[in-house]
């Protein structure tokens, strides 16, 4: 690639990040979107909850979300990863995995996040297929069924209340000893949810279907999906000098705006909020796009 320098750069060409190209890309901005494509819903076999594109297969998306950003020329690609990134007086610099660096005025990241699996066998084999993460993505395909929720405490109770409204065949699973109060138990009991609090051995599937969970003292229990909240960390290497503030959640901090914490750098996507959707991605970026564009446009008057 001849060109070097741009006036954004975009970490991240999933959802949120071609969404925030194309906004700038019709600003006729010159925008890089860096890529390494492995999105976090890669394993995920149909999206939902996108009005035009319910049930479309995340890559399909994908596909046709760049087949549109491809159209205005100034947007360019390259497949690879950032590995750092650096903040120079009022610029930017990001040096991808071949050596190569580029430079912007502005950055977007749209990098998403990396969930941290349990170390239960099958569990990372069953993620986005059975195993769940978001009752509004794909609670309405398992309604009804023998479903279970894999949290503790203040977050299992609250996420119990969402997922009962999905079908009344409901299993909490704490995976170790309940950290429930006694009125939190009592509510759950009162609705007929069932608390198990017996550690998980493994996950027994069927190419990312599960048949049954099994437990460290040999007892088993059949399921048909298994909700889960489970640790993540930022999908992003190389940033920590830029010093981007993080929430209490371990999200990059943004404002209204998208706007992080430090100046120049803007953020969408799963990395700053905890409303995981593709609808949520690609409204998120379509608004950094504007921000950007609006800044730049300030600064270039």
């Amino acid at each position: 690639m001849h060109n070097k320098n741009f006036d954004v750069i975009i970490i991240g060409g999933s959802y949120a990040g071609l969404s925030a190209g194309m906004s700038l890309g019709r600003s006729l901005r010159n925008v890089l979107i860096i890529n390494e494509g492995k999105p976090c819903n890669r394993q995920t076999p149909h999206s939902h909850n996108f009005i035009t594109h319910d049930g479309k297969t995340p890559r399909e998306i994908a596909e046709l979300a760049k087949a549109d950003v491809e159209q205005y020329k100034t947007v360019y690609f390259f497949d690879g990863r950032a590995v750092k990134l650096i903040k120079s007086g009022n610029s930017y610099e990001a040096e991808v995995s071949s050596g190569e660096r580029f430079y912007a005025k502005k950055i977007i990241l749209a990098s998403g996040i990396k969930d941290i699996m349990p170390d239960i066998p099958g569990f990372a084999e069953c993620w986005g297929i059975s195993v769940l993460h978001c009752p509004y993505c794909h609670g309405y395909e398992v309604k009804n069924e023998v479903t279970g929720i894999l949290a503790n405490g203040d977050m299992a109770f609250e996420f119990s209340k969402l997922i009962f409204n999905m079908t009344k065949k409901l299993t909490l699973f704490t995976n170790g000893k309940s950290s429930l109060t006694q009125e939190q138990t009592k509510k759950l009991k009162d609705h007929d949810i069932s608390l198990n609090e017996d550690e998980m051995e493994s996950i027994e599937h069927e190419n990312g279907q599960i048949q049954k969970i099994i437990f460290k003292n040999g007892n088993t229990a059949a399921l048909k999906a298994l909700y889960a909240k489970i640790p993540f960390e930022q999908n992003i290497e190389g940033s920590e000098n830029l010093n981007y503030e993080l929430t209490e959640h371990g999200f990059i901090k943004v404002d209204f705006m998208q706007k992080t914490t430090v100046p120049g750098l803007f953020a969408c996507g799963d990395n700053v909020s905890m409303m995981r959707s593709v609808a949520n991605a690609v409204a998120q970026g379509n608004l950094a796009g504007a921000m950007v564009n609006k800044e730049l446009s300030e600064e270039e008057f």
